[in-house]
């Protein structure tokens, strides 16, 4: 553990929910490893910028009711499954459905989980954090995904921000299919005197899939408005209009990335999600003009009943000892 108060890692209540709490200088982060290894704040204290959407003392009932809008939860598996249902690699799965409004099954279990903290403290680079969910037979998810496998998350915090990295282990003796996403959702404002109007924001989005009324891909792709356009070249407003879209990612300059600019303040926000994740999913409240989720998902919604090749889906498969990885990164630049 740190002896000084700018570099630390320990134990702390956030509202009164079980939280690791990490600084370095003037970021501070803070995880819940009970309400899904939920990385619930990221600030910068200098400026008194918070720039994920985190739930006030009298919300953490509803928080923990719905842990999927504040934060940076992990979907697993993420999106919506038709009828909660697929069948993959010669095996049913069959999850509940929990959005009666489409008769789906939305966003997974992880989310929801308790995870364990493995490790905590702080080195001469960052602090850091590593938190694991372990799924066997023993495991309430297993009747749901019957593999053994561990999720595990190791947050970090150095001067240049936050990194990320996620795994998936696959402990078991056959093939499972890894489906993974973050519903990050990030304050438009983040910074306190600033309002939404300052805000623009660009995507490295591709093609926008098709969704049905149920809100499930078609298979096919939507041409671009001249708006979405402007998402992946000269920016715009994140509440230019109400969105609940899903698009290809098209990697830029070798990276995959959300920048978010205020205008007033002259920084950008960079989530640089990383190019293994192969869609991105956009959802923005109704244009509430506070927040917004650009969420970097490795596979297509409802991907398993989707009739196109796995490697254009992102339908990874997998096998017995393997791991899937991938580092993200939130950081600030000045525009």
């Amino acid at each position: 553990m740190a002896t000084t108060t700018e570099k630390q890692a320990f134990e702390q209540s956030f509202h009164g929910e079980k939280a690791v709490w990490l600084r370095w200088d003037q970021y501070e982060a803070a995880v819940l490893p009970e309400v899904g290894a939920n990385l619930i704040a990221f600030r910068d204290n200098s400026q008194d910028y918070r720039f994920l959407r985190e739930p006030e003392e009298d919300e953490m009932a509803a928080f923990k009711a719905n842990p999927g809008v504040h934060g940076i939860p992990v979907l697993f598996p993420p999106n919506r499954y038709e009828d909660g249902k697929f069948e993959w690699n010669g095996k049913a799965y069959s999850f509940p459905i929990n959005e009666p409004s489409t008769g789906n099954h939305l966003h997974g279990f992880a989310h929801t989980a308790v995870w364990a903290v493995e490790d905590f403290g702080v080195t001469k680079t960052e602090s850091y954090v590593v938190l694991s969910l372990a799924v066997d037979e023993k495991h309430d998810i297993y009747r749901f995904l019957p593999h053994r496998f561990t999720l595990r998350l190791r947050y970090a915090l150095n001067e240049t921000g936050l990194l990320q990295h996620v795994s998936v282990h696959n402990e078991g003796d056959e093939a499972m299919p890894c489906m993974i996403a973050f519903h990050t959702a990030i304050n438009a404002p983040f910074a306190p005197n600033s309002s939404a109007d300052d805000y623009t924001f660009t995507m490295t989005i591709g093609n926008r899939w098709e969704m049905s009324e149920r809100m499930l891909p078609t298979g096919r792709f939507q041409a671009l408005t001249s708006e979405e356009e402007a998402m992946r070249t000269t920016g715009i407003n994140p509440f230019w209009s109400s969105m609940d879209n899903h698009y290809t990612v098209e990697p830029r300059n070798g990276r995959n990335e959300m920048r978010l600019t205020d205008s007033r303040e002259k920084v950008t926000l960079v989530y640089d999600a990383g190019t293994g994740f192969k869609q991105w999913m956009i959802w923005n409240n109704n244009a509430s003009k506070k927040f917004f989720c650009p969420e970097p998902q490795l596979n297509l919604v409802n991907a398993p009943n989707v009739d196109l090749p796995a490697d254009e889906i992102g339908l990874v498969t997998l096998e017995p000892g393997g791991i899937w990885q991938q580092s993200s990164r939130l950081y600030v630049i000045k525009a």
